[in-house]
């Protein structure tokens, strides 16, 4: 049923109020760190070998401290909506790393795949990061919102942590985060669609794996459409 709060005698001062209110009430507020304790995080690393060179690269103080600039990285709706953005990060971060172990992918091509941006003899625009940012195009948008140049330096992503973190949520804010309410499948489509539609199930499937694995350990429902 629908009131009429003027003839209730409700002032508009008053109904703005309580509709501000209410956003603040339906909002989350999860403090990313809480979640993201250091037992999560090392625990993802020690799942690596020791000699991996992402266990000193990657660090929860710097994804903590790079994550001060992306203030709606897991506020999502409700809380349990932002633990499960939370868990999504990291299951794709998880997979794409080889549990926070590559810096960068083994499979070195130029992926020079998007004509408006010209590539640089000599550079290649492989996966780099916790995302594994990859292709020219994504080097150069990234470059032009963390100013950096991402054509011409595109090994930057690799050798500066900070950076690294930063290109992650760059991404992550950019194709990911309006999307994780439509389920976890939706994240998969935005980072790399060749593996939907069974282009690549036993890539989707580890994705999902990490991602339930991480619901559990946060206590929350992984919800519905895990796969794309």
């Amino acid at each position: 049923m629908a009131f009429n709060l003027r003839k209730l005698g409700l002032s508009s001062f008053v109904l703005v109020g309580i509709i501000f209110a209410s956003a603040i009430i339906s909002a989350s507020s999860v403090d990313v760190g809480s979640i993201v304790t250091p037992e999560f995080f090392d625990g993802i690393k020690n799942q690596a070998a020791p000699d991996c060179p992402g266990k000193s690269f990657y660090t929860r103080d710097v994804f903590l401290n790079v994550l001060d600039q992306y203030p709606e990285f897991g506020q999502t709706g409700s809380d349990d909506d932002s633990k499960r953005e939370i868990a999504a990060f990291f299951a794709h971060v998880t997979h794409e790393t080889g549990s926070l172990c590559k810096i960068e992918e083994d499979n070195k091509e130029v992926y020079c795949n998007e004509p408006n941006y010209a590539c640089i003899p000599g550079k290649s625009y492989y996966g780099r990061g916790p995302i594994q940012l990859t292709g020219n195009g994504n080097y150069k948008r990234a470059g032009d919102a963390l100013q950096f140049d991402g054509l011409n330096s595109p090994e930057q992503v690799a050798q500066d942590p900070v950076l690294s973190f930063r290109t992650a949520l760059w991404f992550w804010k950019t194709n990911v985060h309006s999307v994780v309410n439509n389920g976890f499948g939706a994240t998969i489509k935005a980072i790399n669609p060749t593996e939907c539609g069974g282009g690549n199930v036993p890539e989707v499937q580890s994705r999902i794996q990490y991602y339930k694995e991480y619901c559990t350990k946060f206590g929350v429902d992984p919800g519905q459409n895990l796969s794309c």
